[in-house]
């Protein structure tokens, strides 16, 4: 199933499902474990996940930028940005295979 977007709600009600909280429970849960990965990355710490990737915060330096309509050039200020990165058991699970290197 391409194209399909998960929600806040869509997890939240995969945890009432499969774990067995209230919903209420579930929700709190959800939002608990985002805000945390929210504010690890926003103090600019790296957050590692086993088996599902990392949310890593990068320093980009000042770099001189162009715009498009214009053709004018316009300096890009530094700022951080988060990038995330699949782990080898993610980005095998996306590609269909069942453990690292093999395939089903």
């Amino acid at each position: 199933m391409s194209g399909q977007t998960v929600t806040r709600a869509d997890l939240c009600e995969a945890v009432y499902q499969k774990i067995g909280l209230s919903r209420t429970e579930a929700s709190k849960l959800v939002e608990a474990v985002l805000d945390e990965i929210c504010d690890a990355v926003a103090r600019g710490e790296n957050v590692k996940l086993s088996s599902f990737g990392s949310f890593v915060v990068r320093d980009k330096g000042e770099r001189i930028g162009r715009n498009p309509k214009t053709g004018v050039e316009v300096p890009i200020e530094p700022r951080r940005v988060m990038v995330f990165k699949p782990s080898n058991v993610m980005k095998a699970r996306i590609n269909g295979q069942t453990g690292e290197g093999e395939t089903e």
